[in-house]
C-alpha cells in the first residue's frame, strides 16, 4: 500500500519508492557487478561505427523519466535478470528487445525484466516470443528456465512489483545475507537481517574495527559481517 500524506483534507499519495530515481548508472553497476558501460549502453543506448558511418545500440531498459538518467529499483531488478540472461545464456540483445516489444504489444505485459510474468512457468511467455526468433532446443530452453529460477528465488514480490532482492555473493551464492530494499536505506545493500549498510560495515572494518566487535555491537552472527565484506569487496 502506497503512503499518503494531508494537505489540510486532502490526501496526497507519495511517489511509490519502487518506480522513483534512487540509482545512478555507476552505483546500479556497482550494486550489481555489471560493467557501467554495459549498463549506460542498456539503459541510454550508444552509438557504434558500422561500415563507413555509424549506427545506434537502442537501450533495452527505460529509466522512470525520459529527462532522468536515474534508475528506478524495478530497473535494477531489470538489470539483473536482463545481466542473467545474458552472461548465463548468451540472450541476443536484439532478440530480447523483440520478446519485450512482442509481451507488451501482444500480450500486455509492460516490463517484462521485472515482472513475475517472466518467471512463470518460467519463462513461458519470453521463451513464447524468443523461440520463434532463433533455432532454441529442449536443452536451450532448460537452460533459460534454470537461470530464470536462479532469480526468481532471489526476489520478493508484492503483487507483480518487486520488492527486495538478494544479489548473489561471490563466496556463497544461495545465501541472501544482502538485500536491497527501496523502503530500507534508501534502497542501498544492507544486512538483510539487521538493516545496516554493507558500507558502513567495510567503513568500520577499515578503521580498525574487528569482525567479532562489529557482531557484537550489531547482534550480528559473524557469518553476515563476513557475507557483507564479501559482497563489498566484489561490488
Amino acid at each position: 500500500m502506497r503512503l499518503v500524506v494531508t494537505e489540510g483534507t486532502a490526501a496526497v499519495p507519495l511517489p511509490d519508492p519502487r518506480l522513483t530515481p534512487a540509482y545512478t548508472v555507476a552505483q546500479a553497476a556497482r550494486y550489481l557487478r555489471i560493467p557501467v558501460p554495459t549498463v549506460r549502453s542498456w539503459v541510454s543506448g550508444r552509438n557504434y561505427p558500422k561500415g563507413k558511418g555509424q549506427a545506434r545500440f537502442q537501450p533495452v531498459i527505460k529509466p522512470p523519466s525520459d529527462n532522468d538518467t536515474g534508475l528506478s529499483f524495478r530497473n535494477l531488478i531489470e538489470l539483473a535478470a536482463l545481466r542473467a540472461l545474458r552472461t548465463e545464456h548468451g540472450f541476443k540483445l536484439s532478440a530480447v528487445r523483440d520478446a519485450l516489444r512482442y509481451a507488451e504489444g501482444e500480450l500486455r505485459v509492460s516490463n517484462l525484466l521485472a515482472s513475475r510474468e517472466l518467471f512463470a512457468r518460467p519463462g513461458e511467455l519470453f521463451l513464447q516470443r524468443y523461440g520463434q526468433l532463433i533455432s532454441l532446443n529442449r536443452a536451450g530452453q532448460l537452460g533459460i528456465q534454470a537461470v530464470l529460477q536462479g532469480l526468481l528465488q532471489r526476489i520478493r514480490w508484492d503483487n507483480n512489483l518487486p520488492v527486495r532482492f538478494f544479489p548473489a555473493l561471490p563466496n556463497r551464492p544461495e545465501a541472501q545475507t544482502v538485500m536491497l530494499d527501496p523502503t530500507v536505506a534508501f534502497g542501498r545493500p544492507v544486512v538483510a537481517r539487521l538493516g545496516v549498510a554493507t558500507s558502513v560495515i567495510v567503513d568500520r572494518i577499515n578503521a580498525g574495527e574487528s569482525p567479532e566487535e562489529l557482531a557484537s555491537d550489531y547482534g550480528a552472527e559473524p557469518e553476515e559481517i563476513f557475507d557483507a565484506l564479501a559482497y563489498e569487496r566484489a561490488a
